[in-house]
Order: structure tokens, then C-alpha cells, then sequence
């Protein structure tokens, strides 16, 4: 089977709170895949507060809704300079694209 590469887009609450359980879903199928989550928006302060270590590590916060909600991102969370433009990039690129 070929490598997955899957780009998960959650620009809500409710889209990250689904985004997190398809990355656990995948990530328990197909552990080999590489998974990125896209929070921007509605999706970028809920990430911050709400913390999950099992899915965490492939949270990308879009920088632009950070500055636009005056919010910092903690160090353990990556963040990428606009949303719109990484998964464009990803796409691109060949990524899977999911809108959680």
C-alpha cells in the first residue's frame, strides 16, 4: 500500500474535535501515514485549551488567526505562518485532503 500523506482542515470547534479522532482513527489503521491537522479560525483557541497529547504532535496553528484572536500558541504546538497557503502547499504537494 502506498504511504499516506493526509492533511485533516478543522476551521471550528466542533471540525478540530473531529479532526483529532480521524487522525486517532488513521493513525490506529494506518500508523505509517503521515497526518497533519490545519486549526485556523474558529478551531485555533480551542486547540490551545483543550490539549491532547495523542494528537497534539500533528496540530499545525495558522498563524494569521492567531495574531487576529491576539493569541500565542504554547511551545509544544507548531505553528504555520497562513492556513490557506500550507494546505494549498500540501495539496499540491499530492496530500490527501479531508475537511474534518
Amino acid at each position: 500500500m502506498p504511504l499516506l500523506h493526509v492533511l485533516i482542515h478543522a476551521p471550528t470547534e466542533g471540525a478540530l474535535a473531529r479532526a483529532r479522532s480521524n487522525a486517532r482513527n488513521l493513525m490506529k489503521a494506518r500508523p505509517e501515514a503521515i497526518v497533519e491537522i490545519v486549526a485556523n479560525a474558529g478551531a485555533v483557541a480551542p486547540a490551545i485549551a483543550l490539549a491532547d497529547p495523542g494528537t497534539d504532535p500533528y496540530l499545525r496553528l495558522c498563524g494569521n488567526s492567531l495574531a487576529g484572536q491576539g493569541l500565542e500558541a504554547p511551545a509544544h504546538l507548531s505553528v504555520i505562518p497562513a492556513a490557506v497557503v500550507h494546505l494549498a502547499e500540501r495539496q499540491a504537494e499530492g496530500w490527501a485532503y479531508i475537511r474534518a
